[in-house]
Protein backbone atom coordinates (compact mmCIF):
# COMPACT_ATOMS: atom_id res chain seq x y z
CA UNK A 1 0.00 0.00 0.00
CA UNK A 2 1.19 3.59 -1.10
CA UNK A 3 2.24 6.40 1.70
CA UNK A 4 -1.36 7.99 -0.22
CA UNK A 5 -3.46 4.88 0.25
CA UNK A 6 -2.39 4.69 3.80
CA UNK A 7 -3.40 8.41 4.53
CA UNK A 8 -6.04 8.40 2.92
CA UNK A 9 -7.22 5.55 4.81
CA UNK A 10 -6.83 6.83 8.14
CA UNK A 11 -10.04 9.65 7.36
CA UNK A 12 -13.16 9.51 5.97
CA UNK A 13 -14.52 12.43 4.72
CA UNK A 14 -17.87 11.49 2.78
CA UNK A 15 -20.59 9.68 4.28
CA UNK A 16 -23.41 8.64 2.56
CA UNK A 17 -25.34 4.82 1.49
CA UNK A 18 -26.88 4.37 -1.66
CA UNK A 19 -29.88 1.73 -0.85
CA UNK A 20 -29.32 -0.79 -3.01
CA UNK A 21 -31.98 -3.02 -1.96
CA UNK A 22 -35.88 -2.67 -0.78
CA UNK A 23 -36.07 -4.40 2.74
CA UNK A 24 -32.74 -2.64 4.55
CA UNK A 25 -34.63 -0.40 7.50
CA UNK A 26 -31.01 0.42 8.78
CA UNK A 27 -27.71 0.65 7.43
CA UNK A 28 -24.00 0.90 9.63
CA UNK A 29 -21.85 3.10 7.54
CA UNK A 30 -18.71 1.03 7.49
CA UNK A 31 -16.58 3.25 9.44
CA UNK A 32 -14.12 0.60 11.43
CA UNK A 33 -10.98 1.83 12.90
CA UNK A 34 -11.33 4.65 10.94
CA UNK A 35 -11.85 8.33 12.18
CA UNK A 36 -14.15 10.66 10.48
CA UNK A 37 -13.01 13.70 9.35
CA UNK A 38 -13.84 17.37 10.92
CA UNK A 39 -15.27 18.86 7.53
CA UNK A 40 -16.44 15.51 6.09
CA UNK A 41 -19.36 15.56 3.72
CA UNK A 42 -22.21 13.71 4.82
CA UNK A 43 -24.92 13.37 2.35
CA UNK A 44 -28.44 12.36 3.31
CA UNK A 45 -31.35 11.33 0.80
CA UNK A 46 -34.96 11.71 0.50
CA UNK A 47 -36.23 9.23 2.72
CA UNK A 48 -33.33 8.71 5.07
CA UNK A 49 -32.27 10.14 8.11
CA UNK A 50 -28.29 9.59 9.39
CA UNK A 51 -27.98 8.65 13.47
CA UNK A 52 -24.69 10.01 14.75
CA UNK A 53 -23.85 7.53 17.93
CA UNK A 54 -21.34 8.64 20.91
CA UNK A 55 -20.38 5.09 22.68
CA UNK A 56 -23.37 3.59 21.77
CA UNK A 57 -25.77 6.35 23.09
CA UNK A 58 -27.46 8.38 20.22
CA UNK A 59 -25.92 11.75 19.61
CA UNK A 60 -26.89 14.06 16.55
CA UNK A 61 -30.20 13.35 14.48
CA UNK A 62 -29.57 14.80 10.01
CA UNK A 63 -32.61 14.77 8.08
CA UNK A 64 -32.13 14.87 4.26
CA UNK A 65 -29.58 17.07 3.02
CA UNK A 66 -26.07 18.02 2.58
CA UNK A 67 -23.83 19.06 5.79
CA UNK A 68 -19.98 19.72 6.16
CA UNK A 69 -19.93 18.19 9.75
CA UNK A 70 -18.74 20.47 12.10
CA UNK A 71 -19.15 21.78 15.82
CA UNK A 72 -21.95 24.17 14.71
CA UNK A 73 -24.29 21.57 13.08
CA UNK A 74 -23.06 18.26 15.78
CA UNK A 75 -23.76 20.64 19.16
CA UNK A 76 -24.56 16.81 21.35
CA UNK A 77 -22.04 14.93 19.92
CA UNK A 78 -20.12 18.44 20.84
CA UNK A 79 -21.06 18.45 24.09
CA UNK A 80 -20.46 14.69 24.92
CA UNK A 81 -17.16 14.82 23.49
CA UNK A 82 -16.36 17.72 25.01
CA UNK A 83 -15.18 19.78 22.00
CA UNK A 84 -14.25 23.11 22.20
CA UNK A 85 -15.70 25.83 19.57
CA UNK A 86 -13.73 25.59 16.72
CA UNK A 87 -12.62 22.11 16.98
CA UNK A 88 -10.69 20.52 13.83
CA UNK A 89 -9.44 17.20 14.73
CA UNK A 90 -10.42 13.90 13.47
CA UNK A 91 -12.94 11.96 15.66
CA UNK A 92 -14.77 8.71 16.10
CA UNK A 93 -18.54 8.37 16.06
CA UNK A 94 -20.83 5.23 14.69
CA UNK A 95 -23.08 6.48 11.58
CA UNK A 96 -26.79 4.43 10.81
CA UNK A 97 -28.90 5.50 7.93
CA UNK A 98 -32.48 5.06 8.85
CA UNK A 99 -34.53 4.47 5.88
CA UNK A 100 -38.06 6.38 6.08
CA UNK A 101 -39.63 5.25 2.97
CA UNK A 102 -43.01 3.09 3.01
CA UNK A 103 -42.38 -0.59 2.88
CA UNK A 104 -45.49 -1.61 0.76
CA UNK A 105 -47.32 -5.35 0.48
CA UNK A 106 -46.04 -6.32 3.47
CA UNK A 107 -48.36 -9.94 4.49
CA UNK A 108 -50.31 -10.74 7.52
CA UNK A 109 -52.71 -13.83 8.37
CA UNK A 110 -54.05 -15.91 11.61
CA UNK A 111 -51.65 -19.23 12.18
CA UNK A 112 -54.81 -20.67 13.35
CA UNK A 113 -58.34 -20.08 13.50
CA UNK A 114 -59.25 -17.25 15.87
CA UNK A 115 -62.38 -17.48 18.12
CA UNK A 116 -64.69 -14.79 18.25
CA UNK A 117 -68.76 -14.35 19.61
CA UNK A 118 -70.67 -13.37 16.46
CA UNK A 119 -74.14 -12.30 17.17
CA UNK A 120 -75.61 -14.30 14.93
CA UNK A 121 -73.95 -17.50 15.31
CA UNK A 122 -72.69 -17.15 18.76
CA UNK A 123 -68.82 -18.37 19.15
CA UNK A 124 -67.49 -19.36 15.69
CA UNK A 125 -63.81 -19.37 14.54
CA UNK A 126 -62.51 -17.58 11.61
CA UNK A 127 -59.56 -17.15 9.56
CA UNK A 128 -58.02 -13.67 8.06
CA UNK A 129 -55.82 -12.51 5.82
CA UNK A 130 -54.24 -9.52 3.90
CA UNK A 131 -51.37 -6.58 3.69
CA UNK A 132 -50.34 -3.72 5.24
CA UNK A 133 -47.96 -0.89 4.53
CA UNK A 134 -45.52 1.23 7.01
CA UNK A 135 -42.68 3.27 7.41
CA UNK A 136 -40.46 4.73 10.37
CA UNK A 137 -41.52 8.46 11.14
CA UNK A 138 -39.27 8.30 14.24
CA UNK A 139 -35.92 6.99 13.52
CA UNK A 140 -34.17 7.38 16.84
CA UNK A 141 -37.44 5.72 18.76
CA UNK A 142 -37.14 2.77 16.25
CA UNK A 143 -33.26 2.41 16.41
CA UNK A 144 -33.76 2.24 20.36
CA UNK A 145 -37.24 0.24 20.95
CA UNK A 146 -36.13 -2.25 18.14
CA UNK A 147 -32.72 -2.49 15.92
CA UNK A 148 -30.14 -1.70 18.88
CA UNK A 149 -26.81 -1.53 17.60
CA UNK A 150 -26.76 -4.26 14.56
CA UNK A 151 -25.19 -3.06 11.70
CA UNK A 152 -28.20 -4.14 9.14
CA UNK A 153 -31.61 -4.58 9.74
CA UNK A 154 -34.10 -5.83 7.55
CA UNK A 155 -37.71 -5.32 6.97
CA UNK A 156 -38.08 -9.48 7.81
CA UNK A 157 -36.75 -8.97 11.64
CA UNK A 158 -39.84 -6.70 12.10
CA UNK A 159 -42.48 -8.06 10.60
CA UNK A 160 -43.40 -11.13 12.46
CA UNK A 161 -43.56 -8.70 15.48
CA UNK A 162 -46.00 -6.32 13.39
CA UNK A 163 -47.71 -8.98 12.27
CA UNK A 164 -48.41 -10.68 15.52
CA UNK A 165 -49.25 -7.27 16.39
CA UNK A 166 -51.55 -6.69 13.82
CA UNK A 167 -53.47 -10.19 13.93
CA UNK A 168 -54.18 -9.31 17.66
CA UNK A 169 -55.80 -6.22 17.15
CA UNK A 170 -57.16 -6.82 14.36
CA UNK A 171 -59.28 -9.98 15.79
CA UNK A 172 -60.24 -7.38 18.39
CA UNK A 173 -61.35 -4.80 16.23
CA UNK A 174 -63.54 -7.39 14.13
CA UNK A 175 -64.84 -8.66 17.23
CA UNK A 176 -65.67 -5.15 18.87
CA UNK A 177 -66.58 -4.01 15.52
CA UNK A 178 -70.64 -6.04 15.85
CA UNK A 179 -70.58 -6.81 12.14
CA UNK A 180 -72.20 -10.48 11.30
CA UNK A 181 -70.27 -12.70 9.69
CA UNK A 182 -71.95 -13.18 6.78
CA UNK A 183 -72.13 -9.17 6.42
CA UNK A 184 -68.13 -8.84 6.51
CA UNK A 185 -67.05 -9.59 3.07
CA UNK A 186 -69.50 -5.95 2.10
CA UNK A 187 -67.66 -3.92 4.75
CA UNK A 188 -63.53 -4.90 4.39
CA UNK A 189 -63.01 -1.22 3.82
CA UNK A 190 -64.99 -0.05 7.25
CA UNK A 191 -63.24 -2.58 9.39
CA UNK A 192 -59.79 -2.20 7.63
CA UNK A 193 -60.01 1.71 8.59
CA UNK A 194 -61.19 0.38 12.17
CA UNK A 195 -58.54 -1.99 12.06
CA UNK A 196 -55.61 0.52 11.07
CA UNK A 197 -57.00 3.24 13.85
CA UNK A 198 -56.72 0.48 16.71
CA UNK A 199 -53.13 -0.53 15.87
CA UNK A 200 -51.75 2.88 14.90
CA UNK A 201 -50.76 3.90 18.62
CA UNK A 202 -48.81 0.68 19.43
CA UNK A 203 -46.86 1.04 16.11
CA UNK A 204 -46.11 4.67 16.85
CA UNK A 205 -44.39 3.42 20.21
CA UNK A 206 -41.90 1.79 18.36
CA UNK A 207 -41.44 4.81 15.69
CA UNK A 208 -43.51 3.60 13.33
CA UNK A 209 -46.43 4.87 11.22
CA UNK A 210 -49.18 2.01 9.56
CA UNK A 211 -49.97 3.70 6.69
CA UNK A 212 -52.10 1.32 5.17
CA UNK A 213 -53.93 -1.68 6.04
CA UNK A 214 -56.16 -4.12 3.77
CA UNK A 215 -58.23 -7.17 4.80
CA UNK A 216 -58.16 -9.52 1.38
CA UNK A 217 -60.55 -12.49 2.86
CA UNK A 218 -62.21 -13.40 5.71
CA UNK A 219 -63.36 -17.00 6.16
CA UNK A 220 -64.91 -19.48 8.16
CA UNK A 221 -63.76 -23.26 8.59
CA UNK A 222 -64.32 -25.48 5.84
CA UNK A 223 -66.94 -27.46 8.04
CA UNK A 224 -68.55 -24.65 9.21
CA UNK A 225 -69.25 -23.57 5.15
CA UNK A 226 -70.54 -26.52 4.66
CA UNK A 227 -73.39 -26.09 7.16
CA UNK A 228 -73.85 -22.79 5.71
CA UNK A 229 -74.24 -24.09 2.26
CA UNK A 230 -76.37 -26.68 3.34
CA UNK A 231 -78.98 -24.08 5.31
CA UNK A 232 -78.76 -22.10 1.98
CA UNK A 233 -80.19 -25.09 -0.07
CA UNK A 234 -82.49 -25.55 2.33
CA UNK A 235 -83.86 -21.62 2.05
CA UNK A 236 -83.77 -21.90 -1.64
CA UNK A 237 -86.21 -24.47 -0.97
CA UNK A 238 -88.36 -22.56 1.09
CA UNK A 239 -87.03 -24.43 4.25
CA UNK A 240 -89.06 -27.73 2.76
CA UNK A 241 -86.66 -30.50 4.61
CA UNK A 242 -88.41 -32.91 3.15
CA UNK A 243 -87.59 -31.54 -0.11
CA UNK A 244 -83.99 -30.81 0.58
CA UNK A 245 -83.40 -34.54 1.97
CA UNK A 246 -85.20 -35.60 -1.46
CA UNK A 247 -82.44 -33.37 -3.64
CA UNK A 248 -79.38 -34.45 -1.26
CA UNK A 249 -80.51 -38.14 -1.66
CA UNK A 250 -80.53 -37.98 -5.30
CA UNK A 251 -77.20 -36.54 -5.58
CA UNK A 252 -75.85 -38.83 -3.10
CA UNK A 253 -77.06 -41.68 -5.49
CA UNK A 254 -75.38 -40.20 -8.59
CA UNK A 255 -72.10 -39.60 -7.02
CA UNK A 256 -71.91 -43.18 -5.31
CA UNK A 257 -73.21 -44.38 -8.64
CA UNK A 258 -69.96 -42.76 -10.07
CA UNK A 259 -67.64 -43.78 -7.83
CA UNK A 260 -67.37 -47.07 -6.22
CA UNK A 261 -64.75 -46.40 -3.54
CA UNK A 262 -67.12 -44.21 -1.97
CA UNK A 263 -70.52 -46.14 -2.26
CA UNK A 264 -70.69 -46.94 1.11
CA UNK A 265 -70.02 -43.23 2.25
CA UNK A 266 -73.11 -41.95 0.09
CA UNK A 267 -75.27 -44.68 1.17
CA UNK A 268 -74.50 -43.73 4.74
CA UNK A 269 -75.03 -40.06 3.89
CA UNK A 270 -78.21 -40.58 2.36
CA UNK A 271 -79.47 -42.78 5.35
CA UNK A 272 -79.18 -39.99 7.44
CA UNK A 273 -80.80 -37.54 5.25
CA UNK A 274 -84.10 -40.15 5.04
CA UNK A 275 -83.52 -40.16 8.80
CA UNK A 276 -83.87 -36.77 8.76
CA UNK A 277 -86.63 -36.29 6.73
CA UNK A 278 -88.68 -39.28 8.35
CA UNK A 279 -88.05 -37.45 11.94
CA UNK A 280 -89.31 -33.55 10.59
CA UNK A 281 -92.32 -35.75 8.77
CA UNK A 282 -92.92 -37.40 12.35
CA UNK A 283 -92.45 -34.19 14.52
CA UNK A 284 -94.90 -32.41 11.82
CA UNK A 285 -97.56 -35.32 12.52
CA UNK A 286 -97.15 -35.16 16.31
CA UNK A 287 -97.88 -31.65 15.94
CA UNK A 288 -100.95 -32.21 13.71
CA UNK A 289 -102.41 -34.78 16.37
CA UNK A 290 -101.96 -32.26 19.60
CA UNK A 291 -103.60 -29.72 17.57
CA UNK A 292 -106.16 -31.43 15.82
CA UNK A 293 -108.89 -33.92 16.97
CA UNK A 294 -107.51 -36.16 19.83
CA UNK A 295 -110.09 -39.01 18.28
CA UNK A 296 -107.98 -38.99 15.35
CA UNK A 297 -106.50 -42.23 14.51
CA UNK A 298 -102.51 -42.19 14.26
CA UNK A 299 -101.47 -41.90 10.94
CA UNK A 300 -100.29 -44.94 8.53
CA UNK A 301 -96.45 -46.18 8.80
CA UNK A 302 -93.93 -44.56 6.49
CA UNK A 303 -92.87 -47.45 3.81
CA UNK A 304 -89.31 -46.98 3.26
CA UNK A 305 -86.96 -49.30 1.10
CA UNK A 306 -83.11 -50.08 1.18
CA UNK A 307 -81.99 -50.20 -2.14
CA UNK A 308 -78.57 -52.22 -3.36
CA UNK A 309 -76.15 -50.04 -5.37
CA UNK A 310 -73.04 -51.85 -6.62
CA UNK A 311 -73.54 -54.49 -4.05
CA UNK A 312 -73.70 -52.17 -0.65
CA UNK A 313 -76.68 -51.09 0.76
CA UNK A 314 -78.32 -47.78 0.84
CA UNK A 315 -81.07 -46.38 2.65
CA UNK A 316 -83.71 -46.19 3.49
CA UNK A 317 -85.83 -43.76 1.42
CA UNK A 318 -89.25 -42.99 1.31
CA UNK A 319 -91.32 -42.94 -1.79
CA UNK A 320 -90.90 -39.79 -2.30
CA UNK A 321 -87.07 -39.97 -1.95
CA UNK A 322 -87.28 -43.24 -4.73
CA UNK A 323 -89.64 -41.05 -7.42
CA UNK A 324 -86.77 -38.30 -7.11
CA UNK A 325 -84.33 -40.95 -7.85
CA UNK A 326 -86.17 -42.49 -10.77
CA UNK A 327 -86.94 -39.57 -12.25
CA UNK A 328 -83.55 -38.74 -11.96
CA UNK A 329 -82.32 -42.41 -13.93
CA UNK A 330 -80.67 -43.45 -10.52
CA UNK A 331 -83.70 -46.14 -9.96
CA UNK A 332 -85.64 -47.82 -12.10
CA UNK A 333 -88.00 -51.32 -11.80
CA UNK A 334 -84.75 -53.93 -11.79
CA UNK A 335 -83.38 -51.95 -8.80
CA UNK A 336 -82.90 -54.35 -6.06
CA UNK A 337 -84.98 -53.35 -2.97
CA UNK A 338 -85.59 -54.42 0.23
CA UNK A 339 -87.78 -53.73 3.36
CA UNK A 340 -88.76 -54.65 6.80
CA UNK A 341 -90.73 -58.13 6.29
CA UNK A 342 -89.49 -58.97 3.38
CA UNK A 343 -87.78 -62.20 2.91
CA UNK A 344 -84.87 -61.30 0.69
CA UNK A 345 -83.70 -58.56 -2.16
CA UNK A 346 -86.35 -58.37 -4.71
CA UNK A 347 -86.83 -56.14 -8.03
CA UNK A 348 -88.77 -52.82 -6.86
CA UNK A 349 -91.18 -53.67 -9.95
CA UNK A 350 -92.44 -56.74 -7.49
CA UNK A 351 -93.33 -54.49 -4.84
CA UNK A 352 -96.92 -52.62 -4.82
CA UNK A 353 -96.06 -49.31 -3.19
CA UNK A 354 -93.60 -49.01 -5.77
CA UNK A 355 -96.00 -49.12 -9.05
CA UNK A 356 -96.73 -45.49 -8.56
CA UNK A 357 -93.48 -44.54 -8.36
CA UNK A 358 -92.26 -45.72 -12.24
CA UNK A 359 -96.24 -44.61 -13.49
CA UNK A 360 -94.94 -41.54 -12.77
CA UNK A 361 -92.07 -41.30 -14.96
CA UNK A 362 -92.74 -40.53 -18.19
CA UNK A 363 -91.63 -42.99 -21.11
CA UNK A 364 -88.64 -42.22 -23.22
CA UNK A 365 -89.37 -39.94 -26.26
CA UNK A 366 -90.32 -41.54 -29.65
CA UNK A 367 -88.08 -41.76 -32.08
CA UNK A 368 -87.63 -38.26 -34.72
CA UNK A 369 -89.18 -39.46 -38.03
Amino acid sequence: MGLWDKLKGEFIDIIDWTDSTNDTIIYKFPRFQNEIKMGAQLTVRESQVALFLNEGTIADVFQPGMYTLSTQNMPILSTLKGWKYGFNSPFKADVFFVSTKQFTNQKWGTKNPIPIRDLEFGPIRIRAFGSYNFRVNDAAKFFKEIAGTSSEFTVDEVNEYLRNLAVSRGTDAIASSKIPILDLASNYDEVSKIITEKVKPEFNEIGIDITKFLIENISLPEDVEKKLDARSGMNILGGDLNSYTQMMAADSMKDAANNAGGTMIGAMGMGMMGQMGNVFQQNNGGQNQQTGNPNMPPPPPIVQFFVAVNGAQTGPFSIQQLQAMAASGQFNRQSLVWKQGMAGWLAADTQPELVAVFSAVPPPPPPIG
